[in-house]
């Protein structure tokens, strides 16, 4: 990446840690979450339980991105575009992110355009002279988009609802709700078909510089919370594009077609059946 290295007290590194949680369990964690945490802004600000998420990620051709996280690749890059909000125009932020983890932390570095900016970069795979093409995270993606040939592949959507620490902590925590993906060229593409990650089931996100604090602890073992791999792009892959997860060519498909029909038949060999001496 183009980000150079900086000293430890400075750097942007936080870890992350996710949850699945049932409905029952997200109504106590929440309760419990109360006299520590509090609305953020934008779910305080939102006229429903929460703000809608969207985000379009790229990957290349055949999947490059999707195959770094299963294989869980040190140092892998994540290239986004996220809005805040359903309604499509000219002039909605947009923000541009790149993600990069390294274990359980990991670094983003982010910043916003109009939709307009994104609209043209969608056409010529170049940012516009109408915005700061100088802008480093600009550039960066940019850099890999090219490098990597990285397009567009799946939209994920979700109603979040963030909280932050009462007390200032560096502290985030995060409940997003309907999980969705589909197969996208763009941000708000037309009669998208949505498929569901997990249905009934809440995300739960910890996202922290340093220690969970005792309480945080206390209130995951008290519900019996258990940690877990919840990429969402990887995620929308597998419900989206299951063949890009188990491609027919592994199978024996691809030469022979026929066999997808004749899959749960029984094939005798060709031949006589071979007789073993004392038989069978």
């Amino acid at each position: 990446m183009l980000f150079r290295a900086k000293k430890a007290e400075k750097y942007n590194w936080r870890f992350e840690l996710k949850y699945r949680i049932s409905p029952w369990q997200y109504n106590c964690v929440k309760n419990a979450l109360q006299p520590y945490m509090q609305l953020d802004d934008y779910t305080r600000l939102s006229p429903s339980d929460g703000y809608m998420v969207r985000s379009l990620y790229f990957d290349t051709f055949d999947y490059k991105a999707y195959h770094e996280k299963m294989g869980g690749d040190f140092g892998r890059i994540k290239i986004r575009v996220r809005s805040y909000t359903d309604l499509e125009s000219e002039n909605l932020p947009l923000r541009v992110e790149l993600k990069t983890r390294r274990g359980s932390a990991m670094e983003k570095f982010s910043t916003f355009i109009p939709a307009q900016a994104f609209t043209e970069f969608l056409k010529t795979w170049h940012w516009p002279e109408s915005i700061d093409r100088n802008d480093p995270v600009l550039l960066e993606f940019e850099r890999l988009l090219h490098l990597r040939a990285l397009r567009p592949k799946i939209l994920v959507t979700y109603q979040r609802e963030g909280f932050t620490s009462r007390s200032r902590e560096d502290l985030r925590i995060t409940f997003d709700h309907h999980v969705r993906s589909a197969s996208a060229s763009s941000l708000f593409p037309q009669n998208p078909f949505f498929r569901d990650h997990h249905r009934h089931v809440t995300i739960l996100e910890i996202k922290c510089r340093n220690q969970r604090p005792v309480w945080l602890t206390e209130i995951v073992k008290r519900h019996n919370l258990k940690v877990v791999a919840n990429s969402k792009y990887t995620q929308g892959i597998e419900v989206v594009r299951p063949d890009v997860v188990n491609p027919m060519w592994s199978q024996g498909y691809l030469d022979k077609p026929s066999l997808i029909t004749r899959k749960k038949q029984i094939i005798r060999p060709a031949g006589p059946i071979p007789r073993f001496p004392g038989g069978l």
